[in-house]
């Protein structure tokens, strides 16, 4: 019985000590993205936010840019260029809860590039946007 309990304890306190395997803030996002970057692009160099800014800005082909919802500016609130529903700001100064939910991201990244390259964004072009956004202030 004892050792039941003590092996029952130590799973206990090892499952305590576990960390998220999630990131739980933009920084942290910007770090896993860092990471992918790294590893499929062999002269990564790092992600630069004029670089994102353009990004975030240009129209990439079609008839969107990030800022046909986003606004051109990412601490406002956008509106979606067709179905004209609000959204949030972009700019996790503006917006606490942008950038801390990984399925979240992964989907409107996925959706959002799809929109505007008709394609899924690079880790590079994720991380230059997120290090553009990481600039704004309110």
């Amino acid at each position: 019985m004892l050792r039941t309990s003590c092996v029952s304890a130590l799973l206990f306190a090892a499952g305590l000590s576990v960390q998220p395997a999630f990131a739980e803030t933009p920084n942290d996002v910007l770090a896993a993205l860092q990471s992918e970057a790294a590893k499929s692009t062999s002269n990564f160099q790092g992600f630069s936010a004029a670089r994102g800014e353009k990004f975030f800005r240009v129209k990439h082909g079609n008839e969107w840019s990030c800022t046909s919802c986003h606004t051109e500016n990412p601490a406002a609130t956008g509106k979606h260029a067709k179905t004209e529903k609000p959204i949030e700001p972009i700019a996790p100064s503006a917006n606490a809860e942008r950038f801390t939910n990984p399925k979240k991201i992964e989907k409107w990244f996925k959706r959002n590039c799809n929109d505007v390259l008709d394609r899924v964004c690079t880790p590079q072009e994720k991380g230059d946007v997120l290090a553009y956004l990481l600039t704004i202030r309110k």
